[in-house]
Protein backbone atom coordinates (compact mmCIF):
# COMPACT_ATOMS: atom_id res chain seq x y z
CA UNK A 1 0.00 0.00 0.00
CA UNK A 2 2.02 3.29 -1.14
CA UNK A 3 1.29 6.41 0.98
CA UNK A 4 1.26 10.13 1.08
CA UNK A 5 1.64 13.12 3.02
CA UNK A 6 -1.54 14.36 4.90
CA UNK A 7 -1.08 17.69 3.19
CA UNK A 8 1.20 20.01 6.05
CA UNK A 9 0.77 17.31 8.81
CA UNK A 10 4.02 15.37 9.80
CA UNK A 11 1.83 12.17 9.03
CA UNK A 12 2.40 9.81 6.02
CA UNK A 13 -0.84 7.47 5.18
CA UNK A 14 -2.09 5.56 3.00
CA UNK A 15 -3.29 6.84 -0.55
CA UNK A 16 -6.42 4.45 0.06
CA UNK A 17 -8.66 4.90 2.98
CA UNK A 18 -11.64 2.85 4.44
CA UNK A 19 -14.75 4.88 4.97
CA UNK A 20 -17.31 3.66 7.40
CA UNK A 21 -20.89 5.27 6.17
CA UNK A 22 -21.97 2.46 4.08
CA UNK A 23 -20.40 -0.38 7.30
CA UNK A 24 -22.65 1.51 9.49
CA UNK A 25 -26.37 0.47 7.49
CA UNK A 26 -26.81 4.13 7.75
CA UNK A 27 -26.88 4.90 3.86
CA UNK A 28 -27.20 1.81 1.87
CA UNK A 29 -29.04 -0.53 4.31
CA UNK A 30 -28.17 -3.03 6.60
CA UNK A 31 -24.58 -4.91 6.96
CA UNK A 32 -24.02 -7.88 9.26
CA UNK A 33 -21.75 -6.77 12.44
CA UNK A 34 -19.17 -9.67 11.79
CA UNK A 35 -18.64 -8.47 8.08
CA UNK A 36 -18.09 -5.08 9.90
CA UNK A 37 -15.28 -6.36 11.48
CA UNK A 38 -14.03 -8.59 8.51
CA UNK A 39 -13.52 -5.44 6.74
CA UNK A 40 -11.78 -3.36 8.85
CA UNK A 41 -9.78 -6.39 9.92
CA UNK A 42 -8.84 -7.20 5.93
CA UNK A 43 -7.97 -3.32 5.57
CA UNK A 44 -5.49 -3.26 8.04
CA UNK A 45 -4.41 -6.70 6.45
CA UNK A 46 -3.76 -5.16 2.55
CA UNK A 47 -1.83 -1.79 4.53
CA UNK A 48 -5.08 0.31 5.03
CA UNK A 49 -3.94 2.48 7.63
CA UNK A 50 -6.49 5.49 7.69
CA UNK A 51 -10.01 5.31 8.53
CA UNK A 52 -12.71 7.52 8.02
CA UNK A 53 -15.95 7.99 9.84
CA UNK A 54 -18.20 10.01 11.79
CA UNK A 55 -19.92 10.20 15.37
CA UNK A 56 -22.93 9.87 14.00
CA UNK A 57 -22.28 7.09 11.89
CA UNK A 58 -24.85 3.94 13.43
CA UNK A 59 -25.03 6.67 16.29
CA UNK A 60 -21.36 6.23 17.26
CA UNK A 61 -21.32 2.60 16.68
CA UNK A 62 -18.43 3.02 13.81
CA UNK A 63 -16.44 5.37 16.31
CA UNK A 64 -16.77 2.30 19.21
CA UNK A 65 -15.72 -0.66 16.69
CA UNK A 66 -12.47 1.22 15.63
CA UNK A 67 -11.52 1.91 18.79
CA UNK A 68 -12.00 -1.77 19.89
CA UNK A 69 -10.35 -3.16 16.23
CA UNK A 70 -7.73 -0.40 15.19
CA UNK A 71 -4.15 -1.25 16.14
CA UNK A 72 -2.43 1.96 18.40
CA UNK A 73 -1.58 5.38 17.69
CA UNK A 74 1.11 6.08 14.92
CA UNK A 75 0.21 2.28 13.84
CA UNK A 76 -3.34 3.14 12.18
CA UNK A 77 -4.60 6.87 11.93
CA UNK A 78 -8.53 7.99 12.34
CA UNK A 79 -10.57 10.97 10.85
CA UNK A 80 -13.72 11.68 12.58
CA UNK A 81 -16.04 14.21 12.09
CA UNK A 82 -18.31 16.13 14.79
CA UNK A 83 -21.19 18.75 14.66
CA UNK A 84 -24.32 16.85 14.31
CA UNK A 85 -26.45 16.53 17.39
CA UNK A 86 -29.13 13.88 16.76
CA UNK A 87 -30.40 14.34 19.73
CA UNK A 88 -32.24 17.36 19.35
CA UNK A 89 -36.08 17.43 17.99
CA UNK A 90 -35.25 17.84 15.30
CA UNK A 91 -31.63 16.57 14.68
CA UNK A 92 -29.93 19.54 13.70
CA UNK A 93 -26.44 20.93 13.07
CA UNK A 94 -24.66 22.25 15.83
CA UNK A 95 -21.10 23.75 15.73
CA UNK A 96 -21.11 25.47 18.81
CA UNK A 97 -18.17 25.57 20.80
CA UNK A 98 -19.89 23.63 23.99
CA UNK A 99 -21.65 21.17 21.97
CA UNK A 100 -18.32 20.27 20.03
CA UNK A 101 -16.45 19.63 23.25
CA UNK A 102 -18.90 17.57 24.42
CA UNK A 103 -18.98 15.65 21.27
CA UNK A 104 -14.74 15.70 20.58
CA UNK A 105 -14.52 13.88 24.22
CA UNK A 106 -17.68 11.46 23.83
CA UNK A 107 -15.98 10.75 20.31
CA UNK A 108 -12.34 10.19 22.33
CA UNK A 109 -14.09 7.94 24.85
CA UNK A 110 -15.20 5.85 21.77
CA UNK A 111 -12.34 5.73 19.62
CA UNK A 112 -10.04 4.72 22.43
CA UNK A 113 -7.27 7.63 21.81
CA UNK A 114 -5.85 9.78 24.01
CA UNK A 115 -4.94 12.06 20.97
CA UNK A 116 -7.22 12.14 17.97
CA UNK A 117 -5.05 12.27 14.24
CA UNK A 118 -7.81 14.43 12.36
CA UNK A 119 -10.90 15.79 13.76
CA UNK A 120 -13.70 17.73 11.11
CA UNK A 121 -16.22 19.77 11.15
CA UNK A 122 -19.22 17.92 9.76
CA UNK A 123 -20.64 18.88 6.34
CA UNK A 124 -21.19 22.43 7.73
CA UNK A 125 -23.23 25.42 5.85
CA UNK A 126 -21.46 28.65 4.38
CA UNK A 127 -23.43 30.79 6.93
CA UNK A 128 -22.13 28.19 9.45
CA UNK A 129 -18.55 28.86 8.59
CA UNK A 130 -18.87 32.41 9.11
CA UNK A 131 -18.56 31.68 12.65
CA UNK A 132 -15.18 31.61 13.83
CA UNK A 133 -15.61 29.70 16.94
CA UNK A 134 -15.97 26.35 16.21
CA UNK A 135 -12.60 25.83 13.90
CA UNK A 136 -10.76 28.13 16.43
CA UNK A 137 -11.91 25.37 19.12
CA UNK A 138 -11.15 22.76 17.15
CA UNK A 139 -7.26 24.91 16.64
CA UNK A 140 -7.30 24.48 20.54
CA UNK A 141 -7.75 21.19 20.25
CA UNK A 142 -4.93 20.48 18.49
CA UNK A 143 -2.32 23.14 20.15
CA UNK A 144 -3.40 21.57 23.99
CA UNK A 145 -2.17 17.94 22.14
CA UNK A 146 -5.70 16.32 21.99
CA UNK A 147 -6.15 16.18 18.16
CA UNK A 148 -3.20 15.71 15.12
CA UNK A 149 -5.15 18.23 12.83
CA UNK A 150 -7.98 19.64 12.24
CA UNK A 151 -10.51 20.66 9.38
CA UNK A 152 -13.45 20.61 7.43
CA UNK A 153 -15.77 18.18 5.41
CA UNK A 154 -17.18 20.02 3.02
CA UNK A 155 -20.40 20.12 0.64
CA UNK A 156 -19.63 22.89 -1.50
CA UNK A 157 -16.44 24.33 -2.53
CA UNK A 158 -16.96 27.85 -1.16
CA UNK A 159 -17.14 25.86 2.49
CA UNK A 160 -13.81 24.05 1.28
CA UNK A 161 -12.23 27.42 0.54
CA UNK A 162 -13.42 29.12 3.34
CA UNK A 163 -11.60 26.68 6.10
CA UNK A 164 -8.21 27.18 4.01
CA UNK A 165 -8.86 30.68 4.34
CA UNK A 166 -8.91 29.42 7.81
CA UNK A 167 -6.00 28.03 8.15
CA UNK A 168 -7.61 23.98 7.80
CA UNK A 169 -5.35 21.27 8.36
CA UNK A 170 -7.87 18.94 5.90
CA UNK A 171 -10.37 19.15 4.07
CA UNK A 172 -12.76 15.88 3.04
CA UNK A 173 -14.51 17.12 -0.24
CA UNK A 174 -16.60 14.54 -2.94
CA UNK A 175 -14.60 14.28 -5.95
CA UNK A 176 -15.03 11.51 -8.88
CA UNK A 177 -15.04 11.72 -12.35
CA UNK A 178 -18.50 13.23 -12.49
CA UNK A 179 -17.96 15.58 -10.02
CA UNK A 180 -14.55 17.23 -10.23
CA UNK A 181 -15.73 20.73 -9.88
CA UNK A 182 -15.31 21.49 -6.50
CA UNK A 183 -11.83 20.24 -5.75
CA UNK A 184 -10.69 21.67 -9.28
CA UNK A 185 -12.19 25.00 -8.36
CA UNK A 186 -10.43 25.04 -4.79
CA UNK A 187 -6.79 23.53 -6.45
CA UNK A 188 -4.85 26.86 -6.34
CA UNK A 189 -6.14 27.17 -2.46
CA UNK A 190 -5.26 23.86 -1.63
CA UNK A 191 -1.77 23.92 -3.47
CA UNK A 192 -1.24 27.82 -1.47
CA UNK A 193 -2.38 26.38 2.24
CA UNK A 194 -0.68 23.20 1.90
CA UNK A 195 -3.50 21.54 3.70
CA UNK A 196 -4.30 17.70 2.98
CA UNK A 197 -7.67 16.76 0.71
CA UNK A 198 -9.58 13.60 1.91
CA UNK A 199 -11.32 12.47 -1.92
CA UNK A 200 -14.73 10.62 -0.40
CA UNK A 201 -17.42 9.51 -2.75
CA UNK A 202 -14.78 8.23 -5.94
CA UNK A 203 -17.09 5.69 -7.14
CA UNK A 204 -19.82 8.27 -6.97
CA UNK A 205 -21.94 6.22 -4.65
CA UNK A 206 -21.58 2.69 -6.86
CA UNK A 207 -22.90 4.07 -9.86
CA UNK A 208 -19.01 4.50 -11.74
CA UNK A 209 -18.69 1.10 -11.12
CA UNK A 210 -20.66 0.79 -14.09
CA UNK A 211 -22.39 -2.59 -12.76
CA UNK A 212 -26.25 -1.17 -13.26
CA UNK A 213 -28.74 -1.78 -15.62
CA UNK A 214 -31.20 1.53 -16.67
CA UNK A 215 -34.11 -0.54 -14.30
CA UNK A 216 -32.26 -0.56 -11.31
CA UNK A 217 -33.99 -0.42 -8.24
CA UNK A 218 -32.79 0.78 -4.75
CA UNK A 219 -33.98 -0.77 -1.68
CA UNK A 220 -35.77 1.97 0.34
CA UNK A 221 -33.12 2.10 3.21
CA UNK A 222 -30.99 3.19 0.65
CA UNK A 223 -30.28 6.84 0.21
CA UNK A 224 -30.15 6.38 -3.91
CA UNK A 225 -33.64 6.02 -3.64
CA UNK A 226 -34.13 9.64 -3.61
CA UNK A 227 -30.76 10.86 -5.00
CA UNK A 228 -31.23 10.59 -8.79
CA UNK A 229 -35.11 10.70 -10.95
CA UNK A 230 -35.65 7.80 -13.09
CA UNK A 231 -34.44 10.17 -16.36
CA UNK A 232 -31.22 11.65 -14.76
CA UNK A 233 -30.91 8.00 -13.49
CA UNK A 234 -30.89 7.08 -17.51
CA UNK A 235 -28.72 9.79 -18.47
CA UNK A 236 -25.89 9.35 -15.79
CA UNK A 237 -25.63 5.28 -17.29
CA UNK A 238 -25.42 6.80 -20.82
CA UNK A 239 -22.84 9.56 -19.28
CA UNK A 240 -20.53 6.24 -18.26
CA UNK A 241 -19.37 5.84 -22.11
CA UNK A 242 -17.29 9.18 -21.52
CA UNK A 243 -15.14 6.55 -19.40
CA UNK A 244 -14.88 3.00 -21.33
CA UNK A 245 -11.96 4.64 -23.16
CA UNK A 246 -10.19 4.49 -20.72
CA UNK A 247 -10.98 0.54 -19.63
CA UNK A 248 -7.48 -1.18 -21.86
CA UNK A 249 -4.49 -2.97 -20.31
CA UNK A 250 -4.39 -3.00 -16.77
CA UNK A 251 -7.26 -0.43 -16.47
CA UNK A 252 -9.48 -3.65 -16.38
CA UNK A 253 -12.72 -2.13 -15.79
CA UNK A 254 -14.91 1.18 -14.78
CA UNK A 255 -14.26 1.21 -11.16
CA UNK A 256 -10.95 0.61 -11.77
CA UNK A 257 -10.81 3.80 -14.09
CA UNK A 258 -12.70 6.27 -11.72
CA UNK A 259 -10.88 5.07 -9.03
CA UNK A 260 -7.22 5.44 -11.13
CA UNK A 261 -8.91 9.28 -12.00
CA UNK A 262 -8.63 10.12 -8.12
CA UNK A 263 -5.66 8.73 -7.51
CA UNK A 264 -3.89 10.78 -10.35
CA UNK A 265 -4.77 13.89 -8.46
CA UNK A 266 -1.48 15.04 -6.56
CA UNK A 267 -3.66 17.60 -4.50
CA UNK A 268 -5.23 14.08 -2.91
CA UNK A 269 -3.83 12.44 0.14
CA UNK A 270 -6.18 9.85 0.24
CA UNK A 271 -8.96 8.11 -1.75
CA UNK A 272 -12.11 7.14 1.06
CA UNK A 273 -13.47 3.98 -0.24
CA UNK A 274 -16.74 2.85 0.97
CA UNK A 275 -16.74 -1.19 0.51
CA UNK A 276 -19.45 -3.14 2.20
CA UNK A 277 -18.12 -6.51 2.15
CA UNK A 278 -14.63 -8.01 1.92
CA UNK A 279 -14.77 -8.68 -1.40
CA UNK A 280 -15.90 -4.94 -2.51
CA UNK A 281 -12.68 -3.96 -0.51
CA UNK A 282 -10.35 -6.30 -2.27
CA UNK A 283 -11.35 -5.49 -5.73
CA UNK A 284 -11.19 -1.98 -5.01
CA UNK A 285 -7.77 -2.09 -3.75
CA UNK A 286 -6.45 -4.80 -6.66
CA UNK A 287 -8.28 -2.60 -9.43
CA UNK A 288 -6.37 0.81 -7.99
CA UNK A 289 -3.29 -0.43 -9.40
CA UNK A 290 0.11 1.56 -9.42
CA UNK A 291 1.45 4.58 -10.61
CA UNK A 292 0.90 5.92 -13.30
CA UNK A 293 -2.69 5.98 -12.93
CA UNK A 294 -3.96 7.64 -15.69
CA UNK A 295 -1.55 8.70 -18.41
CA UNK A 296 -1.93 12.82 -18.49
CA UNK A 297 -2.96 12.54 -22.68
CA UNK A 298 -5.72 9.99 -21.49
CA UNK A 299 -6.72 12.42 -18.82
CA UNK A 300 -7.18 15.45 -21.24
CA UNK A 301 -8.80 13.34 -23.53
CA UNK A 302 -11.38 11.80 -20.43
CA UNK A 303 -12.06 16.01 -19.70
CA UNK A 304 -12.85 16.69 -23.65
CA UNK A 305 -15.20 13.66 -23.44
CA UNK A 306 -16.87 14.31 -19.87
CA UNK A 307 -17.86 17.66 -21.27
CA UNK A 308 -19.58 16.63 -24.48
CA UNK A 309 -21.59 14.13 -22.43
CA UNK A 310 -22.58 17.47 -20.10
CA UNK A 311 -20.41 16.83 -17.19
CA UNK A 312 -17.53 20.36 -16.72
CA UNK A 313 -17.49 20.30 -13.02
CA UNK A 314 -21.25 18.78 -12.78
CA UNK A 315 -22.37 16.87 -9.87
CA UNK A 316 -23.09 12.78 -9.77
Amino acid sequence: MRKRHLGKTTLQVSELALGTWGLSSDGYGPVSQVEVDRVIDRAIAVGIDLFDTADVYGRGDMERRLGKRLQGAGTTFVVTKIGTDLDGLPPTKRFDPAYLRTAFERSQERLARDVVDVVLLHNPTVAAMRDKEPLAFLKELKQAGKIRAFGVSAGSADVARSALRDEADVIEIAYNAFHPGDLHEVAGDVSESGAAVLARSVLAHGLLAGQWSADREFYADDHRVNRWTREEFRTRLRQLDALRPLVTGAVVSLRSAALRFVLSNNLVSSAVLGPRSVAQLDQLVREAGMPPYLRGTALMELAERLKQAGIEGGAA
